[in-house]
């Protein structure tokens, strides 16, 4: 079935790649069970079973923390986006994949080149006043250098890294083939929802890998911001920025994890937490599109106690519904209305969750809520009660949409940012405005007129396409073409069942006859012309035993549950 499924032989070789460091960091029984190994070894490449002492003593997310670094820059990309899904993972991963480290060695800049003459039309020298070969900045998916225009402005140049398409494409292929064998193979595994997951990282490492696209998500930022000179996100030039190559205006600024250059520049702590905590709340409450990723890499302190944040490779969106709905749930927590937190948390379950009991959930989640009562709102820590809200849901099998896993990760990392830098933070107080104005827009008298106005177009649409369904209906009823399917799994799976044990029946009697037949045969005396029954009675013993095999083979399969 993997042979099938992988296809291009091309692909042989990373898949060989995949399962040696799968099996070096002690997960050779998953290359087993989805059967790469048989592939690989009927392919001719020899997989080396041993494992070294010192990987198999690590812990299971350390190890598939250092396997992915190890694999290169799409598994990287993909361990920073499973690092999001609180919803599906304990803690203790979450934080090994929040350590993967994005960075690689440099390409010599006679690589880039080439490639930045392509993109810029004529030579970097030509169209910068200063260029500096040597990379500010390495990552596994681009190279950042700094240069200056001819007017003096500085500039960093963020470069694709040459021929990395091609690479990023074929890995994606293969994840997305390795998630379906994944499902259909290693049931326990199916929890974490693979082809789901592997689709969503898909669609976000092409955003990622296209300049543009950053460009643009930086600039709609940028706009929501004007009026507000305190928050700073830099310019793009875009005479020179397509797919492959992004300029912009270079950020001098104390990096935010540089809490002592924070304290020696004079910057107030308080207000920068306060600011920088206004500024992602208004991305997500009041503008539905924030940056995913606010780490303290991102972000940038300047003189004047202004905040600049870069890297919108990975950005979140949020409907005008959800926002509501997530204005109910921190609102909920705030003011200890469990009801109203579980009204959410079962309107945001995934359709392809599994069932789950709605009382059950809405009694660990009013005890969960509870226990905050009368806790100031100062004292009241979000990112941690979104964290322990999650792990319910984790509990009850229940995975989020992944826009609100982005969300919950970012909220969680702004929190974070915002006590470093001031102990004493309060999320929920910066909160509460952006939630009381969210609410109040969507009760506001213009909001309700237009919902109920699309309610009523959507109910006379349904009115006038009555008579013409009806009509349809009816003529399929004339012709004996009407058909009604009723899809229930558990009658499929009785007649699945049905249609096996007479599938093995047949072959019991069909084996019993052979037997009967060929033992009859063999003890018939006669003169020599008889001697070809005794080669017939052997050939229907011989049919008789592979009929036995067989049906002690299904016998077997179905006791696996296959």
């Amino acid at each position: 079935m993997l042979w099938k499924a992988l296809g291009a032989a091309r692909e042989l070789t990373r898949a060989h790649d995949i399962a040696a460091v799968l099996i070096r960091y002690g997960f050779g029984d998953l290359v087993r069970r989805i059967g790469l190994a048989d592939t690989l070894e009927r392919a001719g490449k020899a997989l080396h079973w041993t494992e070294p002492e010192e990987l198999a003593r690590l812990e299971p997310p350390a190890r598939v923390r250092r396997a992915f670094e190890e694999l290169g820059p799409t598994f990287i990309k993909l361990g920073q986006i499973l690092a999001t899904r609180v919803d599906l993972f304990p803690p203790e991963w979450i934080a090994e994949f929040g350590r993967l480290q994005d960075s690689a060695p440099a390409v010599p800049f006679e690589q880039v080149r080439e490639q930045l003459t392509e993109d810029l039309g004529e030579a970097p020298e030509a169209a910068f006043a200063e260029l500096d070969t040597q990379p500010l900045a390495a990552a596994s998916l681009a190279q950042v250098y700094r240069a200056r225009l001819a007017d003096g402005r500085p500039v960093i140049l963020k470069v694709r890294r040459p021929g990395i398409r091609p690479t990023i494409e074929a890995d994606l292929r293969l994840l997305a083939r390795l998630a379906e064998i994944v499902e259909a193979e290693a049931p326990d595994l199916r929890r974490y929802r693979p082809c789901q997951v592997v689709r969503e990282f898909t669609l976000s490492l092409r955003r990622e890998i296209d300049f543009a696209a950053e460009c643009r998500y930086a600039e709609r930022v940028a706009a929501s911001f004007i009026g507000h000179p305190e928050i700073v996100i830099p310019r793009v030039h875009w005479q020179w920025c397509g797919e492959r190559l992004n300029v912009q205006d270079y950020v001098e600024g104390i990096p935010g994890r540089d809490l002592a250059a924070v304290d020696a520049a004079g910057l107030e702590r308080k207000l920068l937490a306060r600011r920088g905590a206004s500024a992602v709340l208004k991305m997500m409450l009041e503008d539905g599109f924030f940056h995913a990723d606010p780490h303290p890499g991102n972000v940038f302190y300047l003189h004047g106690n202004r905040i600049a944040f870069i890297d919108f490779g990975m950005v979140g969106r949020l409907s005008e519904t959800r926002r509501y709905e997530l204005a109910m749930l921190l609102n909920g927590l705030v003011s200890n209305d469990a009801a109203t937190v579980a009204d959410v948390l079962l309107e945001w379950r995934d359709s392809e969750a599994p069932e789950t009991e709605p009382e059950l959930l809405r009694h660990e989640i009013d005890t969960f809520v509870d226990q905050y009562k009368g806790v100031p709102l100062k004292q009241l820590d979000i990112g941690a009660m979104l964290s322990d809200l999650v792990m319910i849901l984790r509990e009850h099998g229940i995975a989020l949409p992944s826009d609100l896993s982005l969300l919950i990760k970012a909220f969680i990392t702004l929190e974070g940012m915002g006590r470093q830098l001031d102990p004493d933070f309060d999320m929920g107080a910066e909160a509460a405005p952006f939630l009381r104005r969210v609410l109040l827009a969507h009760h506001a008298p213009g909001a309700v007129a237009k919902r109920g106005w699309r309610t009523l177009a959507q109910a006379m649409d349904l009115v006038t396409d009555l008579p013409r369904d009806l009509s349809q209906l009816l003529r399929s009823a004339r012709r004996g073409k009407l058909q009604v399917q009723v899809d229930i799994v558990s009658l499929k799976r009785l007649g699945d069942q049905v249609d096996r044990a007479a599938t093995r029946m047949t072959i019991g009697i069909v084996t019993a006859a052979l037997i009967i037949g060929s033992a009859i045969v063999m003890t018939v005396v006669g003169d020599p012309g008889f001697a070809a029954l005794d080669t017939l009675g052997l050939l229907g013993f011989a049919g008789a035993v592979a009929g036995g095999v067989a049906l002690l083979l299904s016998i077997w399969h179905g006791g696996r549950g296959e």
